[in-house]
């Protein structure tokens, strides 16, 4: 059994996500783990509904408690989980759980299709001018890069479901294949718009 927190949002294996507590049900819910130093999962809340896979969490430091109650806490993705029963209410709680599964991840990946995915990123960055410091010897390297480049989330659910890294770097790639030309051509616009009205030298034509 694991209480749920659901969020609109995907976390991933090794991932420190900043949580804001603020709902009683949530306060509880937080309580109950730091009092038992227990985890809990975030299933994601997609197309409103709650999914199927979610990611099992554990606090690593409360940042902050205040007067009211409310608090800050900062946790890590441990393991990715399928629901088998859900509770809402968990008996005996405010908030919602339910019986899970753990799913394995495994890291299957080669340096060749690791090394072709950074060349996309470094693609991509390089056309929004932006840097990164993703490697190929970054082990699980998917739960790395799918929150930085711009994947929809259904794309980060959908990378989430997958349990081997070579499928995970495969559906990414294919992701980043249809983004990279659709930025380019807002980049190109970008520019034809910044030229318009400014002094432009054309070459004369041989016709």
């Amino acid at each position: 059994m694991l209480p749920f927190f659901p969020l609109n949002i995907v976390v991933y294996p090794y991932e420190m996500l900043n949580l804001h507590i603020f709902e009683p049900r949530y306060r509880q819910l937080i309580g109950d783990c730091l009092a038992n130093n227990s985890t809990f999962g975030i299933p994601v809340y997609l197309n409103n509904a709650i999914q199927p896979i979610g990611t099992e969490v554990r606090i690593v430091e409360l940042a902050r408690k205040y007067a009211d109650g409310t608090m800050d806490i900062r946790v890590e993705g441990w393991r990715i989980f399928s629901i088998q029963d859900f509770f809402q209410p968990m008996p005996g709680k405010l908030h919602a759980g339910g019986k899970v599964s753990f799913l394995p991840t495994e890291d299957d990946s080669d340096i060749v299709a690791k090394a072709r995915l950074i060349a996309q990123i470094d693609e991509l960055y390089q056309y929004m001018k932006l840097k990164h410091e993703f490697s190929t010897d970054m082990p699980f390297l998917s739960y790395k890069v799918a929150h930085r480049i711009g994947l929809s989330l259904a794309q980060q659910y959908q990378v989430l479901c997958l349990l081997l890294e070579s499928e995970r770097i495969d559906y990414i790639s294919d992701c980043l294949a249809q983004i990279i030309p659709v930025v380019v051509e807002t980049e190109r616009l970008r520019e034809l718009i910044r030229m318009n009205g400014h002094f432009r030298r054309f070459d004369p034509l041989s016709f």
